[in-house]
């Protein structure tokens, strides 16, 4: 789907093996990296990602809800790291909106450090326990969003399924948001 000059598109893979610029992190507000996409990252760029994560949380503090870090891709073929910290699934109503800024945010910061491609995994749908459609919803919708109201400030997004329902699940939310923009196709 291309909104503007946005290519929206969906990729079932590694997200540490992706050729953008900026790889968007769902992390924990220390930056510590333990489990799921954090650790994959982690692993795959290597000990200057792990450094430079150390000495952003020793120099800023802890990664809200709503803000970004941004470090060193390391060894992967991006760029840079954004590091977001999703909601914790709690079924609350403020749970969309709290992803929602977790993305505007993730996106705002790649565009600051001058990145034209971003990928994005289904943040908070791993042990934060965000329902795998629901968070794939909200995250395509909010980064459609973003791109309407910053035009031409990237290239594309590219939303990653770690495995083949996380990239269904993208692939769903991707396709619903093109029914509503042209529902006679």
């Amino acid at each position: 789907m291309r909104i503007g000059g946005t290519d929206l598109g969906v990729v079932e893979g590694d997200i540490t093996t992706q050729e953008v610029d900026a790889v968007v992190n769902a992390a924990n507000e220390r930056l510590a990296h333990g489990g799921g996409v954090a650790l994959a990252i982690a692993r795959a760029a290597g000990p200057e990602l792990v450094e430079a994560s150390r000495r952003w949380v020793a120099e800023h503090g802890p990664v809200r809800p709503g803000r970004a870090a941004v470090t060193p891709a390391g060894a992967m073929p991006a760029r840079i790291v954004v590091h977001v910290v999703g909601p914790v699934y709690s079924g609350a109503a403020e749970d969309p909106e709290r992803l929602e800024a977790a993305v505007r945010a993730a996106l705002e910061a790649a565009a600051a450090h001058d990145a034209r491609s971003v990928a994005l995994p289904a943040i908070s749908a791993g042990i934060y326990g965000y329902p795998l459609a629901e968070a794939a919803r909200v995250i395509v919708d909010s980064a459609a969003r973003w791109v309407r109201e910053h035009p031409d400030t990237l290239d594309e997004i590219r939303f990653v399924g770690y495995d083949a329902a996380a990239a269904a699940a993208f692939a769903a939310a991707l396709g619903s948001l093109e029914e509503a923009a042209d529902p006679d196709r």
